[in-house]
Parts: C-alpha cells; sequence; structure tokens
C-alpha cells in the first residue's frame, strides 16, 4: 500500500511544480480520479501526509483548500521525481496546456465573508496575478445572505466589475 501512497504523493508533487499558482484539492482530484489512477480516499490520504511533511501547504478559502509546494517538496520532486512514469508526465504536462487559463482563472478569483466586529458580514473580493493582488475590495453588508451572494456574483462578474472601476478612475 505504501508504494501506490508514494507514486500519488509524487503525483501531487509534480502537478503542483508545473504551475506558477496554487491548485484546489478539487482541480488535483479532477485530473486524478478522471484518470483513475487512484480512489478520493487515497488521494486525500495522499494530500493530507504531504501537508503533514510540510511538504506542501495548504490553506482554506471559503470552501476550497488551495495547495502549494514548499521548498521541501521541491527537493522532495527532485530526488524522487524519476519514479513517475514519463507517460504520466507527459498526461500531466498536456492537462496543463490545455486547461492552465482556466484552472489559473479558478484560483486567482477568491471571495470569502466574515462577520466583523461590529456584527455585520464583511465580504472580502481579490483578484490575483502572479500572486500580486490586482484588487482587493472589502464590502460591509448587514446579512450572511447578502455576503454570501456578493461572493458567489464576484467569481462571475469580477473582470466587468474591475474594467469598471479603473474606467471610473482614470
Amino acid at each position: 500500500m505504501s508504494e501506490p501512497l508514494t507514486l500519488y504523493k509524487l503525483i501531487v508533487l509534480y502537478m503542483l511544480s508545473r504551475v506558477d499558482f496554487p491548485l484546489t484539492k478539487a482541480q488535483i482530484g479532477d485530473f486524478i480520479l478522471e484518470r483513475e489512477y487512484t480512489n478520493f480516499l487515497n488521494l486525500q490520504q495522499a494530500i493530507g501526509e504531504l501537508i503533514d511533511a510540510n511538504l506542501i501547504t495548504a490553506q482554506s478559502i471559503r470552501n476550497r483548500t488551495h495547495l502549494l509546494l514548499t521548498k521541501d517538496g521541491k527537493q522532495t520532486l527532485t530526488y524522487f521525481g524519476n519514479q513517475i512514469s514519463s507517460s504520466i508526465k507527459d498526461e500531466i504536462d498536456e492537462y496543463f496546456k490545455t486547461n492552465e487559463i482556466t484552472l489559473r482563472n479558478e484560483v486567482s478569483v477568491l471571495a470569502d465573508y466574515y462577520k466583523s466586529t461590529s456584527g455585520e458580514y464583511d465580504a472580502h473580493l481579490v483578484v490575483k496575478e502572479k500572486g500580486v493582488n490586482l484588487i482587493d475590495i472589502t464590502i460591509s453588508v448587514p446579512g450572511e445572505e447578502t455576503a454570501a451572494a456578493i461572493c458567489d456574483n464576484w467569481q462571475k462578474k469580477n473582470q466587468d466589475i474591475y474594467q469598471y472601476i479603473v474606467g471610473q478612475l482614470f
């Protein structure tokens, strides 16, 4: 069991090494599970062990967990990356070539809300590009339902809103 689990861990590390932005657990899962490399539980175990070993970091944003490769994770991959078959590496590289823009957009647009000390809800909206915040807005609203709706709409309308704001200010 440990040998296949090691391969799943190396696949996750390799995937994270091929992009310059975080990937979500769901994005990694979509690729690995769609190709039936393993099942959901084994994948979750592999990711959990990578986090525990500080080979990747995890950051929860709303209902998504964003994963990033650490320095130790990169080093581990240089030592053991040759244990991943070239066909799997080719599949991963092709997947990113085809889906990079979509994957990047999914993790570059962030929206979360929380209850503030004043009792209202703050919707925190961000668009990132290469780790830099292009826009970072916090909107206070009276209800949780409104804050959740703002976050949902941010995912759909962030480009239009960004262009409008920039157009109004320049």
